[in-house]
């Protein structure tokens, strides 16, 4: 009777161990969503709620901006993404990646080496090389994307366009003057000034020509000594 007690305790304990080791493998198969921490500055939702400083972010959320505002997320070593004002972003991570989309504003961007960071706007997909750090910002305006690279490598692509966009150099994708929107306000991309062209010389020769008139007549009169002026007769 005893031994038949000690069997059923030994077979009880060994499958009681075998469901524990099964449930655990399964547990720690599940992936943990990675967590970022988000700093805020005047009015910023994450997902259509009030963000406060030093909260938790987590993969998926929303981040909206309002004006005088800002936000920096800190994903540790993976990267770090700041929003500023008046801009919108959904931000995708994990351990290995940064994806974001984003419809408008302006973002400063870094990620670490072996981090796959992407970001989409209604123009163009920006692609940080995965090779090394890079440190980029993102302007997205009414009709078009600028790209400014710090350090690293970033590519531009526009439809089947792209283009490397290394440090110390920008890239624009869209249409900067198209109607409807805002003047870009970036040095160098406005379109060119009416008057430096043509109609502005031909007034330039108009004047001059005026001038010469002017002087040619003054020359009928002529002074003579003792202060007297004497009119030339009228032709």
């Amino acid at each position: 009777m005893f031994g038949k007690n000690s069997l059923r305790k030994l077979i009880t304990t060994v499958t009681v161990a075998a469901v524990w080791c099964v449930y655990s493998s399964v547990a720690f198969a599940v992936p943990v969503n990675m967590a970022g921490e988000i700093t805020v500055s005047g009015q910023v939702s994450v997902n259509g709620q009030a963000a406060v400083s030093n909260s938790t972010i987590l993969s998926g959320s929303t981040i909206v901006t309002g004006a005088d505002s800002s936000a920096v997320v800190s994903l540790g070593k993976t990267g770090r993404i700041e929003v500023l004002a008046n801009s919108s972003l959904t931000l995708t991570f994990s351990e290995s990646s940064i994806v974001g989309t984003l419809s408008e504003g302006k973002y400063r961007v870094s990620n670490a080496a072996g981090v796959a960071t992407t970001f989409a706007t209604k123009n163009a997909t920006i692609i940080a090389d995965a090779g090394q750090a890079d440190s980029f910002a993102i302007e997205v305006e009414c009709s078009h994307t600028h790209v400014d690279t710090s350090t690293g490598l970033v590519t531009m692509r526009e439809g089947s366009n792209d283009k490397q966009v290394a440090a110390g150099s920008s890239a624009t994708a869209g249409n900067v003057e198209q109607s409807g929107c805002k003047p870009c306000l970036r040095p160098g991309s406005a379109p060119g000034v009416a008057i430096a062209g043509w109609p502005w010389l031909i007034l330039v020769a108009a004047g001059v020509a005026g001038a010469a008139v002017f002087l040619g007549t003054t020359k009928n009169d002529t002074t003579l000594g003792g202060g007297t002026i004497i009119v030339s007769p009228t032709r």
